[in-house]
């Protein structure tokens, strides 16, 4: 096992993800380091106000301390105590367009040591998509791209993590999933370390093909008010799952981490309003009817 390997994939992940986002949008993101007085640090690749993204991060972190925090332990109280080491890749882009759909994608990994015990350590992540208004093709070709990163590890890994992601990003107070998911895993640690490791580094290395053909489908569609202003009751629902149930935001702030880093995520035009549903037969009720189903799409 070896962290520093990990560390480096990633901080190189980071850079060739960036540089593909760049050379789409034509605008340069912000790169903003930071560092954690408790131990660590990351580098934020930001951008706001593109010519494809409203607003967007691109964030690495590495960050260490003397005992795990809640949010980490909450499933397995028997690392309560341990120092740990956290580094991953996390990012979220908004485009302006309504059309093109909003994005996540997360790869990481723990390590959790105890004086006189054997390390623990777990590899987790994973993309998913959340489109407002719903093309077929689109949520095919993103099901497809995260199905091919997983089949060279056996023909388990898609569905496993196809539905842990459905039943992880899932609003239970609204009783709605968030988007249309993709794949999602957590506290991975079979069969050994170089296949976890492999398999991590698949789905980093597939999120570009992911996405990207999406966004140039969809980035010159035209839209109107209407679409602009369901997009933004849409964003809502981003706002709240990782508000309330996202473990990777209260973990960044259990561990003090760097709030505008974490936050980053959070969509910069949003609205809320009360009781209200699309009217039947149009294309936002489209969005709830045909797409927000934890559908099977390959």
């Amino acid at each position: 096992m070896n962290t520093a390997e990990v560390k480096a994939f990633l901080t190189n992940l980071q850079k060739r993800i960036v540089a593909g986002l760049e050379q789409l949008d034509g605008k340069p993101f912000l790169h903003d380091a930071w560092e954690r007085p408790e131990g660590g640090g990351g580098l934020s690749c930001v951008i706001e106000e593109g010519n494809i993204f409203e607003r967007g991060g691109v964030n690495f972190s590495y960050v260490h301390g003397s005992g795990l925090p809640a949010s980490a332990t909450a499933a397995r109280p028997e690392l309560a105590g341990r120092s740990f080491e956290a580094t991953g890749v996390s990012l979220v882009l908004h485009p302006r367009n309504p059309y093109a759909p909003t994005i996540h994608m997360n790869v990481r990994f723990f390590e959790a040591k105890k004086e006189g015990s054997e390390s623990v350590w777990w590899f987790g992540g994973g993309m998913d998509l959340t489109p407002y208004y719903g093309f077929e093709e689109d949520a095919i070709h993103f099901h497809q791209t995260c199905k091919s990163a997983l089949q060279p590890f056996g023909d388990e890994y898609y569905p496993r993590f196809k539905k842990w992601c459905d039943e992880y990003f899932y609003l239970k107070h609204r009783k709605e999933p968030r988007g249309i998911g993709g794949i999602f895993f957590d506290d991975f640690n079979q069969p050994d370390f170089t296949t976890c490791f492999n398999l991590m580094q698949s789905v980093g290395d597939h999120f570009l093909s992911a996405y990207v053909p999406l966004l140039e489908k969809r980035l010159n569609t035209p839209y109107s008010e209407r679409e602009r202003d369901f997009q933004a009751y849409r964003r809502g629902r981003y706002v709240e799952f990782n508000l309330v149930w996202d473990r990777g935001t209260l973990f960044g702030l259990q561990t003090g981490g760097r709030t505008e880093s974490i936050l980053m995520s959070l969509p910069p035009i949003v609205k809320w309003r009360y009781n209200w549903t699309p009217p039947p037969g149009s294309a936002e009720a489209a969005l709830y009817t045909d797409f927000l189903i934890g559908k099977d799409w390959v």
